[in-house]
């Protein structure tokens, strides 16, 4: 009790700091308009619900990459996707990026595999994402979810996370936290 009457003010102090930055990022969130979108598709097979689950169908999305291009997931359909969410703050981000991008030089063409690495631009500052795209000399496709919609659609809760998608457009796995290019290849080279 005496270690909460002497902190007293501390703690007040941390409350309100973080619920400034929940309004903030909240507001941030509902006032960017930036043209992104994202749509729940349906499958031209009906036996295929929409979803984030194992077996489901992702929700499509169309995002402005850092280059300039328009990218939609549903583009992809036929090709095996490494969808990324990210941060160039984010440390665990920074550690599996060197390894995703080794395994994108390997495979992308043998495997018939694309990584799309979403930033997750609301939270994040441009400037620090080109930098950080220029230190790992990535050279996937790096789409700009600068409103949040993407992130609020795949449920993002912590970064980085990670859907791997089969070729017929399916999640087949879904991993929380860093991944290396060992994961990558055994999960990868399993998925039809």
């Amino acid at each position: 009790m005496n270690f909460i009457k002497r902190n007293i003010g501390l703690i007040i102090t941390a409350l309100i700091i973080g619920s400034m930055i929940f309004i903030t990022v909240k507001s941030n969130l509902e006032s960017t308009d930036s043209g992104e979108s994202f749509k729940v598709k349906t499958s031209i097979n009906s036996n295929i619900d929409t979803g984030l689950k194992l077996g489901k169908l992702p929700p499509d999305f169309k995002l402005t990459t850092i280059t300039g291009e328009t990218l939609t997931l549903s583009d992809h359909k036929g090709k095996k996707v490494i969808l990324n969410f990210w941060t160039s703050w984010c440390p665990p981000c920074k550690e599996e990026m060197p390894h995703m991008e080794k395994y994108y030089q390997k495979n992308k063409d043998s495997q018939n595999v694309e990584i799309i690495a979403i930033n997750m631009t609301n939270s994040d500052n441009i400037k620090s994402v080109e930098k950080f795209v220029d230190a790992y000399e990535l050279t996937f496709p790096i789409p700009l979810d600068k409103s949040g919609n993407v992130m609020d659609a795949y449920e993002i809760k912590f970064l980085p996370e990670t859907y791997l998608i089969n070729s017929e457009g399916i999640i087949a796995h879904h991993i929380r936290g860093p991944v290396n290019e060992k994961v990558l290849t055994d999960l990868v080279s399993d998925l039809p």
